[in-house]
């Protein structure tokens, strides 16, 4: 039972901390909380959901399905990683100077707006996600673990070692990084720090997507207020492991997914929500900087 919960949780934290990893990318650049993080995230399902149908139509599916899978997760990142793009020239570019209160108005009102524009064109009812994977999958002593799981802990995995790699040993990578130190600084070096900015909400949003996509096949249902929810339970994930920090928002996702999964399992589901704010709570009181965070000092 213990280790069937363990599988679940790491499952569910996988998802989460792709979301954190978009949230940690932001606040270390903009040191912004984008609240539509989430709702890109839930752009991404449906989207998945509009590609698989369009690919089912003209056959695809049927005759080549792993095809019809790699073109939707491709496409899906491509118009999220647009959404990500065209929020941050609209919503947030305009405000960079402005006072630190008023992006944030911003962000909640462009994920407010979001949920509204998916509710109005793709309906209120739940969108289903075809059940292409099923059950099938492998036992191992007690544990059962569906071939979709195991997708998704390593595609979590792949992602988060990729993206890490790309921050540390890249050029992009290395200017992202002088950027979220000290943007003056950078823009002197020859840094185009409207390019970073971008770069980063395109990564961000194409790493939504993918979660977006992954969790609509692991439940099979979607709706336009997943993103609410997911999003703030990630920007959770993101501060408990220390926000801006890659490996932090890494682990923070896993412990987050765990903590619900054995909450649910054997305290009682119906607080499982709960289960990860308090967990929050008493890291934050312990370690205010989050697990892998710094805490930041007071320049006098």
């Amino acid at each position: 039972m213990f280790l069937q919960q363990l599988i679940n949780g790491l499952t569910l934290g996988s998802v989460y901390a792709l979301i954190a990893l978009g949230y940690s990318m932001v606040y270390g650049i903009l040191e912004l909380i984008n609240f539509a993080h989430g709702e890109i995230y839930m752009l991404g399902a449906y989207l998945g959901i509009i590609f698989l149908a369009f690919f089912t139509a003209v056959g695809l599916t049927a005759h080549n399905l792993p095809l019809a899978l790699m073109l939707t997760f491709v496409l899906s990142i491509i118009f999220c990683s647009s959404y990500g793009f065209t929020i941050e020239k609209i919503a947030y570019k305009p405000l960079r100077n402005a006072p630190r209160l008023s992006p944030l108005i911003s962000a909640i009102g462009v994920s407010i707006f979001l949920q509204n524009y998916v509710m109005l064109t793709q309906g209120a009812t739940d969108k289903v996600f075809p059940a292409f994977f099923g059950v099938a999958g492998f036992q191992f002593m007690s544990v059962r673990m569906t071939y979709l799981q195991l997708f998704i802990i390593l595609s979590s995995a792949v992602l988060t070692i990729a993206l890490r790699l790309f921050v540390r040993k890249t050029r992009m990578g290395k200017a992202m990084r002088a950027v979220a130190q000290d943007k003056t600084m950078a823009s002197l070096v020859g840094i185009n720090i409207d390019t970073i900015i971008s770069l980063t909400f395109i990564i961000g949003s194409g790493l939504a997507a993918v979660a977006g996509l992954m969790v609509a096949m692991y439940y099979g249902l979607v709706n336009y207020s997943i993103g609410y929810v997911a999003g703030i339970k990630a920007f959770t994930a993101a501060v408990l492991g220390g926000i801006g920090s890659i490996r932090g928002a890494m682990f923070g996702g896993l412990l987050l997914g765990l903590v619900e999964s054995l909450g649910g399992s054997y305290i009682s589901g119906e607080y499982k929500d709960a289960y990860a704010f308090v967990i929050l709570i008493i890291i934050l009181l312990v370690k205010p900087g989050g697990l892998f965070g710094k805490a930041d000092l007071e320049k006098v």
